[in-house]
């Protein structure tokens, strides 16, 4: 046993404490402060949480032992969102007027230039291409070049997007003997979308042009069901940006999608949907950032040079990382129409 451990020595209350300091008289300015602490402390927390799923999924072989371990760590990711989310309301019993109390003070100072919340976005895997620019600029130049330089190395790491993907398109039961698969589940999505255009047709409520309309989206979903087992319809499927992973990682979600029923394929499918309720939980705080930058400021320039709430809002639009995952719901079947597993696939994927 070492010595006797203090509450307020290990926490270093003294040094956290002494850390808001406004710099107005403003009274609001303090809960400002704690605010964009606080965020910043849980952000430290989800990089915590996130290097420990990268860690599991970095290695060749990624041993089901330790996928509970992860699905945890991104539950864990998910409970810290609702506290952000919860955090705007909280920052919203200020109203405009007690903002513009200090605001001015804070420039150029802004969100943005949280180095912690872009080494997340990073780390899950938001495609370099897809980042808005600052006047023209890329989104790091507003921050100090160590801090640049730090962003700039988390996009060269694998992402858990990319470990992800691989780890997929390791699937193993994508092919085996006996088990035609992929044909009858072809012949399940073709019959579902015959079905889906039937029941188009035979909608008496449907104008004629709501009717084209509807007919369109539906064909075009078929085009995206199609593309599933060509392999050139998919890289042109991925062209156009409608689908981001590989054809074969793909392939293998669709099928842990189906059979999550069956034991090997449980815990897969929990970190699939973990990893989509990631992506909504961040898309929703970045919307209800959003609205309470409109709320604040209006139309108003944000203080770091964006548009403020348009910028934020297209952001919370297009940063977006398990869209693929999102869409699931368009290559689904009923499970009457699931192909049947073989006896020995069905025991491999069981606890025989």
């Amino acid at each position: 046993m070492g010595d006797p451990v203090y509450y307020h020595d290990y926490l270093h209350l003294d040094e956290l404490l002494s850390t808001q300091q406004p710099l107005t008289d403003a009274h609001d300015e303090l809960l400002f402060i704690v605010v964009h602490q606080a965020y910043e402390l849980w952000f430290r927390q989800v990089i915590h949480e996130l290097e420990a799923v990268h860690a599991i999924l970095s290695g060749d072989v990624v041993p089901e032992s330790a996928m509970l371990r992860l699905v945890g760590h991104l539950d864990r990711v998910g409970s810290i969102q609702i506290i952000m989310l919860a955090q705007l309301a909280t920052l919203e019993t200020m109203t405009p007027l007690d903002f513009m109390d200090f605001r001015d003070s804070l420039v150029p100072a802004s969100g943005f230039q949280s180095v912690q919340w872009r080494v997340i976005e990073n780390l899950l895997g938001i495609p370099v291409d897809t980042r808005l620019p600052i006047d023209g600029k890329r989104y790091t130049s507003r921050l100090a070049d160590d801090h640049a330089a730090a962003v700039g190395a988390s996009e060269r790491r694998p992402s858990i997007f990319d470990l992800v993907e691989a780890w997929l398109e390791r699937t193993p039961f994508l092919e085996a003997p006996g088990f035609a698969f992929w044909d009858a589940y072809r012949r399940a999505v073709d019959d579902l979308a015959a079905d889906e255009l039937r029941l188009i047709e035979a909608n008496t409520n449907l104008t004629d042009d709501a009717r084209a309309s509807q007919i369109a989206r539906a064909e075009a979903n078929r085009a995206r069901l199609a593309a599933l087992f060509d392999d050139g319809l998919y890289a042109a499927e991925q062209q156009a940006g409608n689908v981001r992973m590989s054809r074969r990682a793909f392939l293998a979600a669709v099928m842990i999608n189906l059979y999550r029923d069956e034991p090997i394929v449980q815990v897969p499918f929990q970190m699939l949907t973990a990893l989509v309720d990631l992506d909504e939980g961040f898309t929703t705080w970045r919307y209800g950032h959003a609205l309470m930058a409109r709320r604040m400021i209006g139309g108003r320039i944000g203080t770091g040079g964006t548009s403020g709430a348009e910028y934020l809002t297209e952001a919370a639009s297009r940063y977006r990382v398990w869209g693929d995952l999102l869409d699931m719901a368009t290559y689904l079947v009923p499970r009457h129409a699931i192909p049947p597993l073989p006896d020995g696939l069905r025991d491999k994927m069981g606890f025989a």
